[in-house]
């Protein structure tokens, strides 16, 4: 097949959807199909073979990292010239949208996916008032697909309640060579732990900002420290809370890592204890398995995807969102339990790319066959 993707956000950013984009690219190509990607400026101009087609994009001035492009006449050009049988918009907002468009016009089959809880994050960014026009827009844009794609089945009850149709999921996955046990290393605890390689470790890997609910293991942290005097938190990432989040947390305990990638930053993850996970509105929380991938319990918040990816009592624990004697609780128990870390490795190795790439193959072939037809309406 010829896949046509138009989505919000690419490398060089990281984050879990670029993560599943660039897997799945890399997937597509094992499995012979042929790709083209639209996706906001910066950005390579290929990726595992495939054409990478840049669009002018402009950073939201509550959340720089996020930015919305905007198609031009080339890149239009260019994907029809490619002659697609499938196009695949990633999280239709603004560029994406785009590509629904172009769907429409050249009456290609359209599959979209649906990856960040955008109404929500609204709330979370101060944004409330546009969260209901928001949902609206997102589901009509939805509608116009022949089918819709989600991550965890929360957000499948999710997309469906609010009135998104043809909904199914996209199997989760993750890189099981890359995410070991083996890649920990004393040097990477060190740093970790600025200097103190035997204290209680503690870990969250992601973007810095208000969804991910960060604010809150201060409190978490404080309490624990009273019961494990030692314990200690590394934030792996950046983002636009990071110099608020330094502020609240003390460096006496707390370091500060920036953003890591590849084997580096699978070291982190097989070098710490224990990966909390707060946030309230993942749609997966691909960053969990990854962390039981590398022999890491979570600890991760009953919410949102998060509890579709955390088997509990057995990988980690599902903590109720706000209660910090009962995240302070589980933390200990999950450190103590010295079975977690194989039950989750053991957990995640259940999940390959190359797998749920098949399977998203699948779908792009019931697109297909369903003929050019009628979208559902909004």
């Amino acid at each position: 097949m010829r896949i046509a993707f138009f989505t919000e956000v690419f490398l060089p950013k990281i984050d879990g959807v670029v993560t599943r984009l660039t897997k799945t690219l890399e997937q597509l190509r094992v499995l012979g199909h042929e790709c083209i990607v639209v996706a906001p400026q910066p950005c390579p101009t290929t990726f595992a073979g495939f054409p990478v087609v840049g669009v002018p994009a402009t950073g939201l001035t509550v959340y720089p990292e996020l930015k919305y492009g905007w198609l031009t006449p080339h890149a239009v050009s260019t994907v029809i010239d490619f002659n697609p049988d499938i196009i695949h918009v990633v999280n239709p907002v603004w560029l994406a949208a785009g590509g629904i468009c172009v769907a429409r016009t050249q009456r290609i089959p359209l599959v979209a996916s649906f990856h960040t809880n955008v109404p929500d994050y609204m709330i979370d960014l101060g944004l409330g008032i546009i969260s209901g026009p928001v949902q609206r827009i997102i589901r009509f844009f939805h509608n116009r697909a022949k089918i819709n794609l989600v991550t965890s089945t929360p957000m499948l009850e999710r997309a469906t309640s609010v009135g998104i149709k043809n909904v199914h999921l996209w199997p989760k996955a993750v890189d099981t060579h890359l995410y070991h046990p083996g890649r920990a290393t004393q040097e990477m605890r060190q740093k970790l732990s600025s200097g103190h390689p035997d204290d209680p470790l503690m870990l969250f890997v992601g973007r810095l900002s208000k969804e991910k609910n960060l604010a809150f293991l201060h409190s978490v942290m404080s309490d624990l420290r009273t019961r494990l005097p030692k314990a200690r938190l590394a934030f792996v990432g950046g983002g636009p809370d990071e110099e608020e989040l330094k502020q609240l947390f003390s460096s006496d305990w707390c370091t500060f890592m920036g953003y890591m990638r590849g084997e580096e930053l699978a070291a982190a993850f097989a070098s710490a204890d224990v990966f909390l996970f707060p946030s309230k509105t993942e749609t997966l929380g691909l960053v969990a398995l990854e962390a039981m991938a590398s022999g890491i319990p979570v600890v991760g918040a009953r919410a949102g995807g998060i509890p579709f990816t955390v088997v509990d009592g057995h990988t980690g624990f599902l903590a109720p969102p706000d209660d910090v004697q009962e995240w302070v609780r589980l933390i200990i128990a999950a450190y103590e339990n010295s079975a977690f870390p194989e039950q989750a490795r053991a957990e995640a190795e259940k999940y390959s790319w190359l797998e749920a790439t098949r399977t998203l193959t699948d779908f792009y072939r019931q697109a297909l066959n369903s003929g050019e037809g009628k979208s559902h309406g909004a």
